[in-house]
């Protein structure tokens, strides 16, 4: 069935809405076109797509963050629902690939931080009420804007004829902006601000490879000089002839057979660049990852850059880093229990939830064994001394 007919329209048809100028925070009178609705990121999220494509550890420093915030548990404050809840949470389908609701939360983390907005639909069977799953929404092809007051949400879809259609059930739709104000109401990417600096990046890996191509992939220069007049009546043939033979020669070493290469007359043979230097890069590659890193807040060893030889994540390195992923879990935290909430009501159970995050450990496990054994040896004294 189609998803846009499913739960876009009312009296079941699907109506384009008439209302979309957004003018001071508030949708205009009907009539007016629907265009300015469009979100008007949708080349730059494509922007931040090709940039996690192109540059690998922006990629791998978006994946860090999603592991790195942990896992979670959900409370019912009803225990007559909490085996329930358990089980609609390991089980519940995540579009066609994921299960459970920890996967929806990363699937939504994955968007937030990509795009800086992220969207999900309930798929629930109004007959009986049950919920079937959770799909991600594109969100190019969703909307969120204010409705009747600053802080009343309408959500918006782009059905299949391009036409934007007023979502009619929004309890069942899961929103979330990252770092929204008013002049970016769908929140901001927290790759914003890379693409320029991730351009010159790639520019100058391309250039080492042209350098490499140039210089690490060996090509000669073949010269004969005649000595007489007598060989310069047969310069051109002799040529040919040379270059013959030394094309045959190269392409039997490319198949592993090494032949010798034997000339009559003054003929030298000589490296092309073989003298030149390939420019030392590292300093400014370092200077442009530091950009990349200080703009992700990932200590750098976590991405597999070794800086230093004794570098590992000191505590103010790791107060930062909890700082991060803590106000990740604040985004998540609403939408958790959004989900959670709508489906005990679904099925008739009382009370709410509430979401209990794992606790965020990122020192040093020989540190962390140190602290053991201080306190274990510190117990010891107390008891020897309470004797």
């Amino acid at each position: 069935m189609n998803i846009i007919k499913r739960f876009l329209s009312r009296n079941d048809e699907v109506q384009p809405i008439e209302c979309g100028v957004v003018s001071g925070g508030r949708l205009a009178e009907k009539g007016v076109n629907l265009f300015t609705l469009q979100p008007g990121g949708a080349n730059e999220r494509q922007l931040y797509d090709n940039l996690r494509y192109s540059v690998p550890i922006v990629d791998a420093a978006i994946q860090k963050i999603i592991r790195l915030v942990g896992g979670y548990k959900v409370i019912c404050t009803d225990e007559r629902f909490q085996a329930e809840m358990d089980r609609f949470i390991e089980e519940i389908p995540v579009g066609t690939g994921g299960v459970s609701l920890y996967a929806f939360s990363d699937a939504f983390l994955d968007s937030l931080l990509t795009y800086g907005s992220a969207a999900a639909e309930m798929i629930v069977d109004y007959k009986t009420g049950i919920v079937e799953g959770i799909a991600p929404l594109n969100i190019n092809r969703f909307c969120c804007r204010a409705g009747a007051n600053p802080c009343d949400r309408r959500y918006f879809m782009l059905g299949e004829d391009e036409e934007w259609y007023s979502v009619q059930n929004p309890q069942f739709i899961m929103y979330g902006a990252l770092n929204p104000n008013t002049k970016n109401p769908d929140g901001q990417s927290i790759l914003r601000g890379l693409p320029c600096i991730s351009a010159v990046l790639m520019r100058i890996y391309q250039c080492i490879g042209q350098n490499f191509d140039r210089v690490g992939n060996v090509r000669y220069a073949v010269t004969y000089k005649p000595t007489d007049s007598s060989e310069m009546a047969f310069a051109k043939e002799r040529a040919q002839q040379i270059a013959k033979e030394w094309s045959e020669g190269m392409n039997a070493m490319r198949c592993g057979e090494v032949r010798d290469f034997v000339a009559v007359g003054d003929v030298g043979i000589k490296v092309i660049g073989a003298d030149n230097q390939i420019i030392d890069t590292e300093i400014p590659v370092r200077q442009l990852l530091e950009q990349i890193v200080a703009k992700l807040s990932v200590p750098p060893f976590l991405l597999g850059l070794t800086w230093s030889s004794t570098e590992r994540m000191s505590s103010q390195q790791a107060d930062i880093l909890t700082s991060e992923l803590e106000f990740y879990r604040r985004q998540l935290t609403p939408v958790i229990k959004q989900v959670c909430n709508t489906y005990l009501t679904l099925i008739g159970g009382e009370g709410t939830v509430s979401v209990e995050w794992d606790n965020i450990n990122l020192q040093d496990e020989a540190v962390l064994a140190q602290a053991r054994l201080h306190n274990a040896q510190a117990a010891k004294i107390e008891k020897e001394i309470g004797m």
